[in-house]
């Protein structure tokens, strides 16, 4: 049996700034059907950025639908689906941290949610950073920290750091340093 689903109809349900929301009629590999329903996203980027001593750039920032302040790496939504991710990394790092890398490479891509989000999640990793002024969106209110990667892994281990995001990009970051 092929593991297929078969769109056969989608009904848009709401379409806000961030997210959208479908519900589709969906053929299964057995020939019945069901529905789908699903978030709807361009997409995302996310910078791990290390300074020369080795420090992470964190930023702090309150998440209204957990009800808490959490630490996690710069990232933000691309602006459509043709956006480019790497041109959105380098932007979201100047934006939320004020720092620009020298150099940006490829760490992972993940769906943070793929049973019920298309959104993938790419992200990078910088290094040979140059500080300068941050400029968050006027909704955002953030605050940079800059935290040694032992104590980020640390603080991932007690439950300090909970975001997906940052959790994968450091781990991921770890594991190729091993190779």
């Amino acid at each position: 049996m092929k593991l297929l689903e078969k769109k056969l109809k989608s009904k848009k349900i709401f379409e806000g700034k961030a997210v959208g929301f479908n519900v589709d009629t969906i053929m299964l590999p057995n020939g019945k059907t069901a529905q789908r329903e699903y978030l709807t996203h361009p997409g995302a980027v996310a910078v791990l950025p290390i300074l020369k001593n080795g420090d992470i750039v964190f930023v702090k920032q309150y998440r209204y639908p957990i009800g808490e302040a959490t630490y996690e790496i710069p990232a933000g939504k691309l602006h459509s689906k043709k956006d480019n991710f790497l041109k959105r990394a380098i932007a979201e790092l100047k934006e939320e941290t004020g720092y620009c890398a020298k150099k940006l490479e490829h760490l992972v891509d993940f769906w943070p949610t793929p049973a019920f989000s298309n959104e993938l999640l790419r992200i990078y990793f910088a290094t040979d950073l140059k500080a300068g002024k941050a400029m968050p969106d006027e909704d955002e209110f953030l605050k940079i920290e800059f935290i040694p990667l032992k104590k980020a892994m640390k603080m991932i281990e007690t439950g300090k750091i909970k975001d997906s995001k940052t959790i994968i990009a450091l781990q991921a970051y770890m594991l190729n340093r091993k190779q």
